[in-house]
């Protein structure tokens, strides 16, 4: 009964998952369908080709050279190579647009979330999520559901053309299609486990690097060069434990596979030389057997082994999708003039988690006063400015933001610009001294970036760099 609702909770979220693909894909769908078309005429050709092939053997085996049917043979091939070349070239490109819009929009809700609802997530999770996750579903939607569908019709158009000439093979060639369906039904969930545990790992991996590097004066100074190596070689086992485990399960079912296809093509290849010798078919016929038997179990085969993709797409949607809900900050319009504010809190209680910070604190801060908020480290000046800042939320309590002419405005993350805030610690950003400075007004003139350079008492250092 357990395995039963465990089923039944995991098939509702993976419906979810590709609902969540299916709308993010709906404003690529013309150049999906681009790329289907192409693996359609690809498809056609394939068939044809063996078609036309039958055609040339059975001619020669008569005695006569088709000619004719040579040159549309290989003006077939030539124009299967470039339709292919066309149709990777532009799935290439689009591959690159659609992991670049989810990416752009997942930097964009996390930029735009409350900054302790992010600050749950390690910097490296964040970054496996924005990079790897957004290629296997940008893959999934690119490559491999136009590949599905074009196996799909390439099966229905192989059995067809093959049922025509010979129907008793094309069924034996299609007996083995049940196997694989259930080899890989079998085998699907147990792959997205194996896969959610490659990306966990990843993100453990990337993330240990990250804060060493990011704090390389601190393992210098505590002498732990061998520890973070060890360590890093340690998280490197845990990472190719799983990805060994999920590759050898996925290689074995790919095996087991392919074997039972070798034995349907060698069953066909008897049968058709049976038939050969008892004259009931000619060259050319067992030519197109032994070609679309192939085709046939090629798109079963290639269907089956789309499963652990599929699996891999739906796991990544799902740590996506998990970004996607984080709480979006609270942005009003501006109500109060900007140029003479105040601030007022009135019964302000906050905690992280079940340790309470700030209790009852209640104060004002009249426009163009100055006060300073002195404490022992610990008593929560940090948290005050984060929430008067609506860095953080869920406060019981109010921060409203006032005018000299007593209009009010509540917290929000609007009101940051009435802010100078000036971050504990050295943070700087890659690119230009300029461009760091640029951050606290984008739009300033030359003469406002030189005042804040000299206000800052910067003017010297700055220009002792080369």
């Amino acid at each position: 009964m357990k395995k039963l609702l465990d089923f039944l909770r995991d098939w509702r979220e993976q419906k979810r998952y590709f609902v969540w693909l299916i709308l993010y894909s709906i404003p690529y769908i013309p150049r999906i369908i681009l790329i289907l078309a192409f693996g359609l005429i690809d498809t056609f050709l394939s068939v044809g080709l063996a078609v036309i092939l039958k055609r040339i053997i059975d001619g020669a085996s008569s005695g006569g050279l088709v000619l004719g049917a040579i040159l549309l043979y290989l003006g077939g091939v030539l124009l299967s190579m470039l339709v292919n070349v066309t149709s990777q070239l532009i799935s290439a490109v689009l591959n690159e647009r659609f992991s670049f819009g989810i990416r752009k929009q997942i930097y964009d809700n996390i930029i735009r979330s409350y900054w302790m609802d992010v600050k749950k997530y390690h910097t490296g999770d964040l970054l496996t999520r924005l990079t790897s996750d957004t290629e296997i579903v940008s893959d999934g939607i690119v490559v491999v559901i136009p590949t599905i569908v074009r196996l799909v019709i390439e099966l229905l158009v192989t059995f067809f053309t093959l049922f025509y000439y010979e129907p008793r093979l094309a069924i034996f060639a299609l007996v083995i299609a049940p196997i694989s369906c259930l080899i890989s039904f079998t085998l699907g969930r147990k792959l997205k486990l194996l896969q959610v545990k490659v990306q966990e790992s990843e993100s453990k991996y990337r993330s240990f690097i990250q804060e060493s590097l990011s704090n390389l004066l601190v393992v210098k100074a505590f002498a732990n060069e061998t520890h973070s190596v060890d360590r890093l070689s340690e998280l490197r086992q845990e990472r190719f434990y799983w990805v060994f485990k999920k590759n050898k399960l996925g290689m074995m079912s790919s095996a087991i596979l392919s074997l039972s296809f070798q034995f349907g093509y060698i069953g066909a290849f008897t049968m058709g030389a049976y038939l050969l010798v008892k004259k009931t078919i000619t060259f050319g016929t067992m030519s197109i057997f032994m070609t679309l038997v192939n085709r046939i179990q090629a798109p079963i085969l290639g269907l089956a082994q789309t499963i652990p993709r599929i699996v891999s797409v739906l796991a990544s949607a799902g740590r996506i999708i998990e970004l996607q809900e984080i709480p979006m900050e609270e942005v009003e319009e501006r109500k109060i003039d900007v140029q003479q504010v105040g601030i007022q809190v009135d019964r302000l209680n906050f905690g992280y988690s079940d340790d309470i910070v700030l209790e009852d604190v209640s104060f004002s801060v009249k426009p163009g006063e100055f006060v300073a908020v002195v404490g022992a480290s610990g008593i929560g000046k940090t948290t005050l400015i984060r929430l008067i800042m609506s860095f953080v939320h869920s406060a019981s309590g109010s921060i409203r933001f006032i005018d000299s002419s007593g209009e009010c405005e509540n917290v929000n993350a609007g009101v940051r610009e009435f802010i100078s805030y000036v971050p504990q610690g050295n943070t700087l950003f890659s690119g230009t001294i300029r461009d760091n400075i640029l951050m606290g007004k984008l739009d300033a003139t030359e003469e406002e970036l030189e005042e804040a350079i000299q206000l800052s008492a910067s003017e010297h250092f700055i220009d002792e760099l080369p």
